[in-house]
């Protein structure tokens, strides 16, 4: 009797599948070769790798969902994607499973400046909407660091936010309507062009689930007014202690900045050999301060920000002249994590939040593991909202560094949850922080939000692997676990 050879009937199935695939999208939008496959192996988090089975590019919402549906139908995982631009592995491909590429939906669709809002295609990047309604004097508030390359789709799936995020909110506070595609190919409308909206909170819902609960082909943004003044002041302190110390002391003071970030000495000397923004070189910490608004209250705002700083041991205050200089204080705190990369082969992009208050506990703690580890960290921080970017250096080349940098990341993120914070600001979960989710949520914590995907996505086909570090079944959940209780995926090939 013949034996079945798996690999074979693997390569029969992947083939019956790429052609279902190119009889709805045609042309070049179905890649199967393994050297046009090779850029869709990770995202932003390089250290994790795997090829997808096929690629998609679909073109129109009518082709994901029919893509969705035939996937449905047949039982064939689906991983949607932006840019790549995700620090989580929130786009890491399955070997089993089609990587759905939104890159093509890059149109802005409608400017309605009469609502404040825009209509935008999910491939359009986070800067380009700011720069379509500059002239108008509008923007768009949530501004991630790489906004040059990061698509709103993606700033969807992670709730993305920005040095701006403090006074103007992340992206939930930013959108108004989605048009999503589910597993089982409905398109359906959540929200719209108006302020608020009866029911459940479903776009709450949907920003901020990482792919998991449908695929987002249409999005309308909240445009806003650029503030009459805007003016930067940066601040140098001689410990990042003292500099955390004057975060909490302005927002204790009641001021709400337009934004309010922090470096150390290795951010602030790579941003400022990488840009020559003018950052002072003599410092410990430098945070850079925005106030906007109506200019008599930026000049009053301003100097109550001076006071505290001396107050909280600061020696150097420079407060920007022209919006030229305002701007290259921003490019070099938008530059750091590429700037940091001349400083190291490797580096590790950590993000976790804190209570304000706890800044100077966790430096001072977050010193102690860099000794630890033995391993160098630069510290960018979304200071004034406690949203923490440490990069924690490493050479993959060195054995066990790479091991060492994860340990040291899960031990940060085990302090942000230790001091009443939570993993992640706006990278995600993704598989970075899959397995560290039973330290902030209980296991029937765990299973109420799987039992949100399970509505939206029964068979776990959307973006599987991803978020939840125990998968249960969606017909039985709260009484059994499959495999054990644990993931019924093999472990993610690493770099």
């Amino acid at each position: 009797m013949k034996m079945p050879d798996p690999d074979r009937d693997i390569i029969a199935r992947r083939l019956e599948i790429a052609a279902a695939l190119r009889a709805i999208v045609p042309g070049e939008g179905v890649i199967v070769e393994e050297n046009e496959l090779r850029p869709y192996e990770s995202d932003g988090l390089t250290a994790y790798q795997q090829l997808p089975m096929i690629v998609v590019l679909p073109e129109t919402t009518q082709q994901v969902s029919d893509v969705l549906r035939y996937c449905n139908e047949n039982g064939v995982k689906v991983v949607p994607r932006g840019a790549g631009t995700s620090l989580s592995g929130g786009a890491l491909p399955l070997e089993d499973g089609i990587l759905l590429g939104m890159a093509k939906f890059n149109r802005i669709l409608d400017v309605d400046y009469d609502n404040r809002c825009a209509v935008v295609q999910p491939g359009v990047t986070n800067l380009a909407i700011s720069t379509a309604v500059s002239d108008d004097d509008f923007y768009y508030a949530p501004d991630p660091s790489s906004q040059i390359a990061c698509t709103i789709g993606g700033n969807i799936a992670e709730n993305s936010g920005g040095v701006h995020c403090l006074k103007y909110g992340l992206t939930t506070n930013n959108v108004l309507g989605l048009e999503l595609v589910l597993i089982d190919g409905e398109v359906i409308r959540i929200g719209g062009s108006h302020l608020d909206a009866e029911g459940y909170d479903l776009l709450g819902v949907l920003t901020g689930s990482e792919g998991l609960l449908g695929v987002v082909t249409e999005v309308t943004v909240r445009l806003l007014r650029k503030p009459e003044t805007a003016r930067a002041v940066l601040v140098g302190f001689p410990t990042s202690e003292d500099a955390g110390a004057c975060v909490a002391g302005v927002i204790g003071a009641g001021i709400i900045p337009g934004g309010m970030e922090m470096m150390d000495r290795p951010a602030i000397h790579a941003a400022e050999d990488f840009v020559h923004a003018g950052y002072p070189m003599d410092v410990e910490a430098l945070l850079i301060v925005e106030l906007d608004g109506p200019e008599t209250e930026v000049d009053y705002l301003i100097d109550r920000v001076e006071e505290i700083a001396k107050a909280n041991k600061a020696v150097t205050v420079r407060v920007s002249q022209d919006e030229d200089e305002r701007t290259r204080f921003w490019a070099g705190r938008k530059a750091a994590f590429p700037a940091v990369g001349r400083i190291s082969p490797d580096y590790y992009c950590m993000d976790g939040t804190i209570p304000r208050g706890k800044l100077p506990i966790v430096l001072t703690r977050m010193n102690e593991l860099s000794q630890k580890y033995g391993l160098r960290v630069a510290n960018v921080f979304h200071a004034g909202d406690g949203n923490l970017h440490p990069l924690i250096l490493y050479d993959a080349n060195e054995p066990g560094e790479l091991e060492r940098a994860e340990d040291f990341g899960s031990d940060i993120l085990r302090l942000c949850v230790e001091v009443g914070g939570v993993l992640t600001g706006e990278h995600g979960v993704g598989v970075e922080k899959r397995d560290l989710m039973p330290v902030m949520f209980s296991e029937d914590d765990l299973k109420q939000q799987q039992r949100v995907k399970c509505a939206f996505d029964p068979d776990s086909l959307l973006n599987p692997g991803k978020v939840f570090p125990t998968l249960h079944r969606c017909a039985e959940l709260g009484r059994m676990h499959i495999h054990g209780g644990k993931m019924p995926f093999p472990d993610i090939p690493r770099f």
